[in-house]
């Protein structure tokens, strides 16, 4: 681990990027909601808006035909998850055989990682559980997301941004690349087993509990859509209500959340990248949960005006 490292090593700086980029964002959409009106014909406004909504915020929102351009159907939320199944997959085989068949990385991923962590290679570390552990998780984690895409939601017609359609292509191969680099400087204290320490229970158990609220909440979504017969009925935004949906806005963004805080606990809580990804995580997922909030209140005259948006009691 790196929780003692003195620089941010080249995936901590993109990470770190990304967090404040999105805190950027969120402050800048909740200062425009208090400025004088007449805000919405500035180009700059509509372009910032068009970048951070999609799906149902994206929705009726006046724009020019030039920027429809780059809307792509939010149905396609899929790829990201197949594409982080085959790439994570591909790793934690990678992984597997350094375990347990002493198979060295190829080349070209060793000189990838030397890169991003600033740390050498060192085939003589004992295998880490931690990282496997991650690589697992993350791995199923994907695998679950790709069939509640494929057979759980039902998707609208509504749309998303090319740059989050490109964005989400590449988050889960960063992602990976970070969970296989964390421990890269760390020494194995034995065989997997004599690893494992409470962090390590504590992590996992509260990563399928939180896998598991995230499938309750998005099947309660789905169910929105469909009749008695189980067929699609509608693809209009209800609002959501009961269940996990009285506690916030968007309970499977806060389940999210509680993933990362999962992998955090696996690390021991000590790990200053993973510390960053879940700032990361937080800050985009507070935008995407407000903007979904917000939404909600004007739907809704009846809608709860004390309900948070996305952490219970605080935002």
């Amino acid at each position: 681990m790196k929780g003692d490292s003195a620089f941010l090593s080249v995936t901590d700086v993109v990470w770190s990027c990304l967090a404040c980029g999105f805190l950027i964002a969120f402050v800048a959409h909740n200062i425009l909601n208090i400025l004088p009106r007449g805000r919405e014909n500035s180009r700059i406004y509509i372009i910032f808006e068009d970048l951070i909504r999609y799906g149902k915020t994206k929705q009726h929102r006046e724009k020019g035909d030039w920027l429809r351009v780059f809307d792509i159907p939010k149905r396609w939320f899929w790829h990201f998850y197949a594409v982080s199944v085959g790439w994570n997959g591909f790793l934690l085989v990678l992984s597997l055989n350094l375990t347990f068949q002493h198979q060295s990385y190829p080349s070209w991923l060793d000189g990838l990682l030397d890169i991003l962590t600033g740390e050498p290679s060192s085939y003589s570390a004992a295998p880490q559980l931690t990282t496997l552990l991650v690589q697992l998780l993350l791995f199923l984690h994907s695998l679950r997301r790709l069939q509640e895409c494929l057979f759980v939601s039902v998707f609208s017609n509504a749309a998303m941004h090319l740059v989050q359609y490109l964005f989400g292509l590449v988050y889960y191969v960063i992602l990976g690349l970070t969970a296989l680099g964390s421990d890269r400087a760390g020494k194995g204290t034995g065989p997997l087993l004599s690893q494992l320490e409470w962090f390590h229970v504590v992590g996992g158990v509260l990563f399928v509990m939180a896998s598991w609220m995230q499938h309750q909440c998005l099947v309660h979504l789905a169910g929105l859509r469909l009749g008695k017969s189980g067929s699609v009925e509608t693809l209009a935004h209800r609002v959501p209500e009961g269940g996990w949906f009285e506690l916030v806005s968007c309970p499977h963004y806060l389940a999210e959340l509680l993933l990362y805080v999962g992998l955090n606990l696996i690390y021991g809580g000590v790990s200053l990248t993973w510390w960053i990804v879940f700032s990361y995580v937080l800050f985009s997922h507070a935008l995407e949960a407000q903007l979904s909030h917000e939404f909600y209140l004007s739907k809704c005259e009846s809608y709860p005006r004390n309900r948070k948006a996305f952490i219970p009691f605080v935002l």
